[in-house]
């Protein structure tokens, strides 16, 4: 099975806990069987590894995304397919189908699932997710889609309205996002929500991407990638199939994408540390902070602490937290790397102070930096420095120093928490040269 997961988005309806680096896929909340907390991405692979042990899994992403990824699927063999820009479903599709036959050299008649990264799914699921792909393998259609049975006459998805109550049906026609009265008499037609999951042989997108985009090949549409125009793929090519299928979805499905509707599917009203008295109704704390946070008296009201900021908010009212968020301006204050994580704790204007922990095996980037001095202190852990070629063991309470335009890289040996103090009158993220490490 070949699976192409959308992951994109900046997840600002979930600040503080999400930011532009960090998504809403990324946020670890729910427990798996071992116990222990994971995000949406973690679970969406862990369920598709579960169902098909040697699916390939392509990840169609923004740069800024991918260090998350790494740290939190640790498997080196999952696919990603970059996009330098956002340009809508389309292009980003295309994109990874490209990849998937130019790097993967995955064959034109293989069968693709394409699917969003976070929605809140349970096992069957994935197991329709491989009946759409061997669907599709048939060649019935050029494309199956997967209708989800509505709950509720939802405003927020277009709908589908197929020509039958069959299990797999040919596509009657599509509808645009309704209101409420609207969605009501799709409803009773039989329409099923368009939940942006659907099959196909990789070449129809091929071909499709071919003539829309006049690509060559993935390195032609990767570079010419910034200058495509915004389309999603809905517009451009699924309206317009003639050959098209829709295949029924009964089980769980359900958008994540507000503080009402995750706390909805959270198994439980804490996560981190936090108290709430017996007069608390419907109240859910997560709490990234590690200092301590207490509720009283409330009623249906989500209590969400992190690096970025602290939210408390109605949970109704919550679902209009963008517009506050978009006006806010402040730097990243907590970002997953490929090597681990970091945590800023003070900004002023010549410095600033991070917590950085990397994993056991992994390193930095051999790097220097123009305008800054730094500083490392270890706290917690081992690890190795190599500082200008010299090579020395680092253990806790070492302070390592740094001058400006001085080649170096850190190596967990055990898990290493470092405070980093960033000393210069000019302390940005661009301010950063690569080197190969011999």
């Amino acid at each position: 099975m070949n699976i192409i997961l959308l992951s994109g988005g900046s997840g600002k309806r979930l600040w503080p806990l999400s930011n532009d680096v960090r998504s809403k896929q990324f946020i670890k909340i729910f427990k798996n069987d071992a116990g222990e907390y994971e995000s949406m991405v973690q679970r969406m692979y862990r369920s598709i590894k579960k169902i098909d042990s040697d699916a390939n899994v392509t990840i169609a992403t923004s740069k800024a995304q991918v260090s998350a990824i790494h740290n939190q699927l640790g498997d080196p063999n999952v696919g990603i397919s970059i996009e330098p820009s956002r340009r809508d479903t389309f292009p980003a599709i295309a994109l990874a189908a490209a990849y998937l036959h130019d790097v993967q050299h995955v064959s034109e008649e293989e069968a693709v699932v394409v699917c969003p990264v976070d929605p809140y799914v349970e096992d069957d699921y994935f197991e329709a997710l491989k009946t759409l792909g061997e669907q599709a393998s048939k060649g019935e259609a050029n494309l199956v889609l997967m209708g989800i049975e509505p709950t509720y006459p939802s405003e927020k998805y277009g709908y589908i309205i197929p020509t039958s109550t069959d299990k797999f049906s040919v596509v009657s026609t599509f509808k645009e996002k309704p209101d409420e009265e609207t969605a009501k008499q799709y409803i009773k037609q039989g329409a099923l929500w368009n939940a942006g999951v659907f099959a196909f042989k990789l070449k129809f997108v091929l071909d499709a991407a071919r003539e829309l985009l006049a690509y060559t090949d993935y390195e032609d549409l990767f570079n010419r990638y910034s200058s495509l125009e915004k389309i999603s793929f809905d517009y451009a090519v699924v309206e317009k199939e003639k050959k098209i299928q829709v295949m029924r979805f009964k089980g769980e499905w359900r958008d994540l994408g507000t503080w009402n509707a995750l706390t909805d599917a959270m198994n439980e009203n804490v996560v981190g540390e936090g108290l709430m008295n017996e007069k608390c109704q419907g109240v859910h704390i997560l709490n990234e902070l590690n200092i301590p946070v207490l509720a009283m008296g409330l009623n249906d009201v989500v209590i969400s602490a992190s690096p970025e900021g602290i939210l408390v908010a109605d949970k109704e009212q919550s679902a209009l937290i963008k517009p506050y968020v978009d006006s806010m301006h402040q730097q990243v204050m907590f970002a997953e790397k490929s090597w681990g994580n970091f945590q800023v704790l003070d900004v002023e204007d010549q410095s600033m102070t991070i917590k950085v922990t990397l994993s056991p095996g992994h390193s930095m980037n051999y790097h220097s930096h123009m305008h800054r001095d730094e500083v490392w202190i270890v706290l917690s852990g081992e690890g190795t420095t190599t500082v200008d070629g010299m090579e020395q063991n680092i253990s806790v309470g070492d302070v390592i120093t740094m001058q400006s335009g001085c080649r170096h890289t850190v190596k967990a040996v055990t898990e290493l928490k470092m405070i980093e103090v960033q000393l210069g009158k000019d302390i940005t993220a661009q301010d950063k040269q690569k080197y190969s490490l011999e």
